[in-house]
């Protein structure tokens, strides 16, 4: 994993790397997505003109090597371009970001093969991938699959098993897939990972996506009907699913959601701000920013806000240099960043009155979109969990 340079360059014709990445987020944020997020949520359409238009800036190489054509940044710039997709439009914020996820599943361990048929297509904005993990039977035990590989010939496995909650379900072009092996002699608890095209014979799509809040992200049901997966779309060796699981899924998707809903939780943020700014009363023509109760909350609501950006940041740079504190710090940051998303977004409501309770405004949307953050796994409790353990130097799958 690269590192993003960490030093800000003094001559401003010539922005540092994540500098100038995230210039070009910000300007796709601007141009593309803020125009647009009403409609994909209000309609529940993936967010296509948001997505092609990163792909199309190079943006979705974000974390695939250099050697492969990506731009090889690490989690401090992942959690920042979400963060800034998350603050213009979070559908598009959570569907890229998981693309980012299944990117940097592929390349931990890519042979020259998978390079060339996916990291490389990555990099040139013409492939879009994303995680197929979770399942109905097994809840926030998503590292625990049961979606079945059986070797079929020594070029081909069998996988069959039903995958929930997988964003960006039929519209990206390969899918990360967890499985466990299914031959009787099989080691227990072996797990794996294997690529399976969109296109691929045996793959049959639920129904669309109907979700409370986040509701642009395609987030559908697979039934895998006995598919069949070359042997060259295995990643790594068979039986290193879970290396994948704490060692790239985990903290990529960590610093992924807690990007975007930290974007989440800034935007309700400035929703409050400005209302309070521009609202006047009527009777004596003061604004609601002259109030110190109002003024109070909103100090209370902006300290929140960034002593969690801080967190966060700090977990990603901890991560992306080695830093001892990477997992703990990881995990409560995914878990700090949900209790903002939901305090914020709710007391933005509050602040702003009984006008922003309305069907169809910003804050009303902002709401529905937070409250994702608890329940997409690792859940907050489990995080809390987690977070003890590591410090305490418990196994993180202990009983």
């Amino acid at each position: 994993m690269n590192n993003p340079s960490k030093e800000r360059s003094t001559a401003h014709q010539h922005p540092a790397p994540l500098e100038a990445v995230l210039s070009q987020v910000r300007e796709i944020a601007r141009d593309v997505l803020v125009p647009a997020a009403d409609a994909v949520d209000r309609k529940a359409c993936w967010p296509e003109h948001g997505i092609r238009a990163l792909q199309a800036a190079g943006l979705g190489g974000l974390v695939v090597p250099k050697e492969n054509g990506g731009l090889g940044l690490g989690l401090q710039a992942l959690v920042q371009a979400c963060e800034i997709l998350g603050n213009a439009c979070s559908s598009t914020a959570l569907c890229y970001g998981m693309h980012c996820v299944g990117s940097a599943v592929i390349a931990a361990k890519a042979t020259t093969d998978q390079q060339q048929r996916y990291l490389e297509p990555i990099s040139q904005g013409i492939h879009l991938t994303t995680l197929a993990l979770s399942e109905p039977g097994t809840g926030v035990h998503f590292y625990f699959p049961q979606t079945r590989l059986e070797a079929v010939t020594p070029h081909a496995f069998k996988v069959t098993g039903v995958k929930s909650f997988i964003t960006n379900g039929g519209h990206a072009d390969s899918y990360v897939v967890s499985t466990v092996a299914a031959e009787p002699d099989a080691p227990l608890g072996r797990f794996s990972c294997v690529v399976v095209a969109n296109e691929a014979e045996g793959i049959a799509w639920g129904a669309p996506w109907s979700g409370l809040g986040m509701r642009g992200n395609s987030s559908r049901t697979a039934e895998l009907q006995g598919l069949i997966v070359p042997r060259r779309d295995l990643l790594g060796e068979e039986g290193d699913q879970l290396w994948y699981v704490f060692h790239v899924v985990a903290p990529y998707f960590l610093a992924a959601m807690a990007g975007t809903y930290l974007g989440v939780a800034g935007a309700a943020l400035e929703e409050a701000r400005t209302w309070l700014t521009q609202r006047h009363y009527a009777h004596s023509g003061s604004t609601l920013a002259q109030a110190p109760v109002l003024q109070h909350r909103l100090g209370s609501l902006w300290a929140m806000v960034e002593r969690t950006r801080r967190l966060t940041y700090f977990a990603a740079s901890e991560t992306d240099t080695g830093g001892p504190d990477a997992l703990p710090a990881l995990c409560a940051a995914k878990a700090e960043v949900a209790d903002c998303a939901v305090d914020v977004a709710n007391a933005a409501m509050t602040l702003t009155g009984g006008i922003n309770y309305r069907d169809g405004s910003r804050l009303e949307r902002l709401l529905r979109d937070a409250c994702a953050a608890h329940v997409m796994a690792p859940t907050t409790d489990l995080l809390r969990i987690w977070t003890g353990r590591a410090l305490l130097g418990q196994p993180l799958l202990g009983e």
